[in-house]
């Protein structure tokens, strides 16, 4: 049996996939249990339970093999870093609690560092309170994801530009959701590492930039698209206008001037390091909205 949260977003749906696929028991962790009745049409157990209910999420690990964790968006929190402190001590108690062997759970390039990275730094705290639980864990230290840029590509798709924090050429390693969710139900397969803490670091078959990105963009529409970078002192106001509280635009604005400062990188030690293979190409022509 595997537990896996986060069923409805991206990297969480393709884990269950992989997993119902090659004929394994799954538990989905929902909020709402209406958001459960597809996975269990489909044969998968359903538990509701809060992350942060420590008693109901023990009750939904208990009895398996392995869990997927990721870090839910909290777009409006006032204290942003505070409140993930706090997701990742429910999740360690009730691993703890439950007994549970293994627990993989999706991180970022850039978390081994305890500052300078923005809203990367909630993941930093993650990694180190889930490393004093009796669980062996897995971390998944995917790249920039390729999905980030679905909002930038609809408004390229519109205008021809390509809004970008990131410089146009600076080139990074980045990531389809779709290899993250791969990677991570093959590390539930896997089972527990050999050591207490195992690191994957996933990225993309090669490195891209902004432009790179609007060339593949202008490829799929058959248009000429640029990359329009600007400066940091947009980003705290382009992200409250999305309706982003100002403490996470201002983590935002952090983790921009990480990548563009290169301190948003790899550890460069006790990272094992493994390429995805799903190209630029294909994630930009699924979300431009007119192809």
């Amino acid at each position: 049996m595997f537990v896996i949260a986060g069923v409805s977003g991206n990297t969480g749906s393709v884990v269950v996939d992989t997993l119902l696929a090659k004929g394994k028991k799954v538990r989905v962790i929902v909020r709402d249990a209406k958001k459960g009745e597809p996975f269990r049409a489909r044969g998968a157990e359903v538990a509701v339970a809060s992350l942060e209910d420590v008693p109901a999420l023990t009750a939904a690990l208990q009895g398996a093999e392995g869990a997927y964790f990721l870090q839910p968006p909290d777009v409006t929190a006032t204290n942003f870093l505070a409140g993930r402190i706090a997701f990742a001590d429910a999740v360690a108690r009730a691993i703890d609690a439950s007994g549970i062997p293994h627990v993989v759970f999706l991180s970022s390039i850039g978390a081994h560092r305890p500052d300078g990275t923005g809203v990367i730094v909630s993941l930093y705290n993650a990694e180190q309170r889930l490393v004093q639980t009796q669980a062996k864990v897995t971390f998944v230290r995917a790249a920039y994801f390729v999905e980030n840029w679905a909002g930038s590509l609809a408004a390229a798709a519109a205008t021809g530009k390509l809004p970008t924090f990131i410089e146009a050429d600076r080139k990074l390693p980045m990531i389809a959701t779709r290899d993250i969710g791969s990677v991570a139900a093959q590390a539930l397969l896997e089972g527990p590492p050999a050591e207490h803490v195992q690191i994957i670091a996933l990225e993309a078959p090669r490195a891209y930039s902004p432009r790179d990105v609007a060339e593949a963009a202008a490829r799929a529409l058959g248009r000429p698209v640029e990359a329009d970078f600007a400066p940091a002192e947009a980003i705290e106001p382009a992200f409250q206008s999305f309706g982003m509280s100002a403490d996470v635009a201002r983590h935002m604005r952090g983790m921009y001037a990480g990548i563009n400062g290169e301190v948003v990188r790899w550890a460069g030690a006790g990272e094992r390091h493994v390429r995805g293979t799903t190209e630029l190409d294909t994630v930009v022509r699924a979300l431009l909205p007119s192809t």
